[in-house]
């Protein structure tokens, strides 16, 4: 079996994995609580993505790494990650809380479909090694930011309609 076909089942696989998991534990509950606890705890999943960074340290993945797609992984996982801690940090401001919400789902989404974009381009699927130790991150941690993402955009679009009392 080819590297690519292996990379590509593997990511597959991470996905199905988080969508039951997500689908049997998180969605539910996500869907109970009041519209600021629920968007607070997603920023709080994605307010780790400073991890990101990792994709720019030499040694920690390897030297034939494209920079395109290393650089643009790593900055936009910072800017996300930055723009969910303004969420939680904004928590209790109102609208204020909710421009870093729809800010780092928006700025979020942008990044991990434009690292897909790149990875695909830059013929990453074929040379996963080059991942080195960040290898787990679009295996098992970028699908479920990406499902998360989605459930953030059918919260804010579902408003606060069947939803608890909003605590913010």
């Amino acid at each position: 079996m080819s590297l690519t076909a292996m990379f590509n089942i593997q990511l597959a696989l991470g996905y199905v994995a988080w969508l039951l998991c997500f689908g049997n534990y998180g969605w539910p509950r996500l869907r109970r609580m009041a519209r600021t606890d629920a968007h607070r705890a997603i920023a709080t999943l994605h307010c780790f993505r400073f991890f990101g960074l990792v994709f720019v340290i030499p040694g920690v993945v390897g030297a034939d790494l494209p920079p395109v797609f290393a650089s643009y992984a790593a900055y936009g996982d910072l800017a996300t990650g930055l723009l969910a801690l303004m969420a939680l940090l904004t928590a209790r401001m109102g609208s204020l809380f909710w421009f870093f919400v729809v800010a780092f789902n928006v700025v979020g989404t942008i990044d991990l479909l434009g690292d897909y974009f790149n990875a695909v381009r830059l013929g990453l699927p074929a040379m996963p090694g080059q991942l080195g130790s960040t290898y787990v991150i679009p295996i098992i941690y970028v699908p479920i930011l990406m499902i998360t993402h989605v459930a953030a955009f059918l919260l804010l679009a579902r408003g606060s309609a069947g939803t608890a009392v909003d605590g913010g």
